[in-house]
């Protein structure tokens, strides 16, 4: 198993990589981690040789709390000379994440009028089919057309002021269909240039499991283009199967979801590029007890307030987050899960917390007060900590009370639905979720649907261990590294499959009793793996990937060139 080093053992090739992606400096969910976590390693290997391109979706009254619009060396020469197509407009800064990378934000509003006649050519020349497109298509596709126009821009002025010797020295990488038409642009108007395609997730294969297929049994009989016209995502679908084809490297997260590119796509990537990490979120030595401390105070006190019980200081606290996919996420699995816990006569008391954002309409006022008083009482629905705009609709919380969780006082076990975002200003537990996770013995993240899956490996960082599924891009990384089990790396992976969910219940069920059973120095032995797991999954570790990518990219280009 290779350690973690400070130095990554690789080299950058490209003399300028462009990296768009919907996600640079506007935080949505897991791709946000991939980037901006990466960047701090490529700022390493190559400063400011790296230029991230997002969309500019923010105003003077709502700034990006992750740009800053400042004056980089070569680029804003380039800004303040550039006569953009379609009126669109940049603005150059600095990411604000560990390394600073250069970021150009792009407003390409004025790309809607053209969208049909670039719509057309792309039907032409590569078969994409937009006449069935809906929802956020629109809004991907022109982005992406202006970022691709903006990357075309800064290489014209770069070979002008003798900073290129030409188009072949830079790599353009694209993530996730919705930047898919810029690379088809790039394709297009500047093919000296060097293409790498990423998806993190194919439209379809998360269509599939959204519409709740079966995936996994039935892969091998799968057509993409036939479920896509079943499922109505042809443009979304047709759109990314044309990047993969016309990429010249395709890439993907995990070995799971390239044997679902092959598939789908028609396209098996030519590298796996896992989602490195930095731990630089995580308290040092010295402050790392005391911030456990606090967190676990703030959730016991939450849980007391709103159930009128006293929990005691050894409670075993687990956690399940992420997205609010209630299948995909596993979700529905967790909540079995702690509810078999029940009929097992757990040892410690249980407190489970379910931290998934969903329409929420505010904090509850009257869990406010509580938490302001010393009296405690139990609550009215003492299983939610935020009120819900669409609570009949909404699955978690008709899951909890079909199940019959109300926090009684003879109950061993305790479950809270908390339905909002941990940014430090929910109103009831004001902090992030980083200063919440430090205090769980244990999280479980059994996910059905999940390329890679950050959330298992952010709890590893913080020496919690957790429990994930063979579906996920990070247990099957796992699976290949280590042992799969808890003393070895602080994880531990359940087989998951289309048929096996009532086994998988049980069997995470088991992994969390073993948890809460385990004596402390057991605990801490765990702990350590689990932390040492992270520094294995380090950037440092994973960007030789990303470099082998960059290079294959280059010869192709090299060649096609010639």
């Amino acid at each position: 198993m290779e350690k973690n080093a400070e130095t990554p053992s690789c080299s950058i090739s490209p003399e300028l990589i462009f990296e768009c992606s919907w996600e640079v400096c506007n935080k949505i969910g897991g791709i946000y981690t991939v980037l901006s976590t990466k960047a701090h390693t490529l700022q390493n290997l190559a400063k400011d040789k790296v230029i991230f391109i997002g969309p500019d979706v923010w105003s003077a009254e709502n700034p990006s709390p992750w740009f800053k619009e400042c004056r980089v060396a070569g680029i804003s020469g380039w800004a303040s000379k550039a006569v953009l197509p379609y009126g669109i407009t940049v603005r150059v800064g600095r990411w604000e994440i560990p390394g600073r990378p250069i970021a150009v934000l792009v407003k390409w509003d004025g790309v809607y009028a053209a969208k049909d006649e670039v719509y057309g050519k792309m039907w032409e020349k590569y078969g994409v089919d937009s006449l069935h497109a809906y929802g956020d298509y629109d809004e991907g596709c022109t982005f992406a057309i202006a970022a691709a126009a903006v990357m075309e821009s800064i290489t014209a002025y770069m070979i002008e002021s003798g900073k290129l010797k030409g188009a072949g020295e830079v790599v353009a990488l694209f993530n996730e269909w919705t930047t898919a038409m810029g690379l088809l642009h790039v394709k297009t108007y500047m093919p000296e240039a060097a293409t790498v395609f990423t998806t993190h997730a194919t439209s379809i294969g998360r269509s599939i499991c959204g519409n709740n297929k079966p995936l996994y049994d039935y892969l091998k009989g799968y057509n993409g283009d036939q479920m896509a016209g079943e499922l109505n995502m042809q443009s979304k679908h047709s759109l990314e199967k044309a990047a993969a084809h016309q990429a010249d490297i395709f890439t993907t997260v995990s070995e799971i979801t390239a044997r679902e590119c092959e598939q789908l796509l028609e396209r098996r990537p030519d590298v796996v590029t896992p989602n490195g990490f930095e731990k630089n979120f995580v308290p040092s030595k010295a402050k790392f007890a005391k911030a456990r401390e606090d967190a676990r105070a703030d959730m016991l006190a939450v849980a007391s307030k709103l159930t009128g019980k006293k929990f005691p200081e050894n409670t075993f606290i687990v956690i399940t987050s992420g997205r609010c996919e209630y299948r995909n996420k596993g979700i529905d699995l967790f909540l079995d899960a702690v509810d078999s816990l029940r009929d097992g006569g757990a040892d410690r008391e249980v407190l489970a917390f379910v931290m998934v954002p969903a329409w929420s309409r505010e904090a509850r006022p009257d869990l406010q007060t509580a938490l302001n008083t010393r009296r405690s009482r139990r609550l009215d629905d003492p299983v939610i900590t935020h009120w819900l705009n669409n609570p009949e609709s909404d699955p978690i919380i008709n899951r909890i009370h079909q199940l019959g969780f109300n926090a009684s006082a003879d109950e061993k076990v305790t479950l809270i639905y908390v339905p909002c975002y941990l940014n430090g200003s929910d109103g009831i537990f004001n902090c992030t979720y980083y200063d919440i996770l430090i205090g769980a013995d244990a999280t479980v993240f059994p996910s059905y649907y999940e390329p890679w899956g950050y959330t298992p490996l952010e709890s590893v960082a913080f020496g919690v261990p957790t429990v994930t599924t063979s579906l996920s891009g990070f247990g099957q990384w796992i699976i290949e590294a280590f042992e799969n089990y808890f003393e070895n790396c602080g994880v531990n992976v359940i087989g998951r499959g289309d048929s096996n969910y009532p086994q998988v219940v049980q069997q995470v069920a088991s992994a969390l009793k073993y948890l809460a059973g385990a004596p402390a120095t057991e605990t801490e032995t765990i702990s350590r793996a689990a932390m040492a797991t992270a520094d294995a999954a380090a950037w440092s570790n994973f960007i030789k990937y990303y470099c082998e990518a960059f290079d294959l990219a280059l010869s192709k280009a090299a060649a096609r060139n010639k």
